[in-house]
């Protein structure tokens, strides 16, 4: 049986702040735009598991987007750089949580997995739209990525009834102007009936995610940001995972959680 790793900070509400609960629902964004929270530890220590156990269906990478994850490692290892929890060496890290990370430059996201809480994605644009070229994704939320990695948006988005072709175009135009030094992010939330943060199928034609009764379960929501690498011009869509006890939140959060309705 897993571990159960919850956050108990609650930075966030996405369900019932106004700008965060409608789609993209995106804003600028203020601060970093990676975070190491209290899960820390144990979130890094599922990923080495979900690593070593499940690599060929959580990491993925188009040759041709190479120099974009080599970019994305180095903006990364800049960006931790400035945490005092790490210990930043030209070869290894050293992790808040004590654990040594080898660099590889030959394999960008892998050694990207083992390095933040954050996973990872690659969008490049070819022809019309922004395509999935590369990915560590280790805590997905019920979808595959070789479903879809080498997918343009629309694609990739086909099962998200919300997302409108009228939408898709909005989304697309924003990932048009964002500029490098104006990243931008938005949040999502879903109950789950348990704390797992690996939920995607191995499977194709796995049964839909049970849903909890309302005021039960577990609250799982995705802080995520688009910001675009300034060399090669790579978008980056990173997910840091937050999954709450819904019995543990603040009454008047557990009562907003209500109002919001079940998803």
């Amino acid at each position: 049986m897993e571990p159960m790793i919850l956050q108990s900070e609650l930075p966030f509400r996405a369900w019932d702040d106004p700008v965060l609960s409608r789609l993209p629902g995106t804003q600028p964004l203020k601060g970093p735009w990676l975070v190491r929270d209290e899960a820390f530890a144990g979130q890094m220590a599922a990923r080495a598991v979900y690593l070593a156990e499940r690599r060929a269906a959580g990491v993925m990478l188009d040759e041709a987007a190479r120099p974009a994850a080599v970019e994305l490692l180095d903006l990364v290892l800049a960006e931790i750089g400035q945490d005092a929890g790490y210990r930043v060496g030209p070869d290894k890290v050293l992790r808040p949580d004590g654990v040594t990370v080898s660099l590889d430059r030959d394999d960008p996201m892998g050694t990207l997995a083992l390095l933040v809480q954050e996973d990872l994605c690659l969008l490049d644009k070819r022809g019309d739209e922004h395509v999935l070229v590369g990915a560590v994704l280790l805590f997905p939320a019920f979808w595959r990525l070789v479903d879809k990695f080498m997918q343009p948006m629309m694609a990739i988005h086909a099962p998200v009834h919300e997302y409108t072709p009228d939408l898709g175009k909005r989304v697309q135009r924003m990932f048009d102007l964002i500029r490098p030094e104006m990243p931008v992010w938005r949040a999502n939330w879903l109950t789950y009936d348990n704390a797992r943060l690996w939920q995607a199928p191995l499977e194709p034609g796995a049964a839909p995610r049970a849903r909890p009764a309302p005021g039960t379960g577990y609250l799982r929501s995705e802080r995520q940001t688009i910001l675009r690498l300034p060399e090669t011009g790579v978008m980056v869509f990173s997910i840091h995972t937050y999954v709450w006890d819904v019995a543990g939140l603040p009454e008047d959060a557990r009562e907003s959680l209500t109002r919001a309705g079940q998803r």
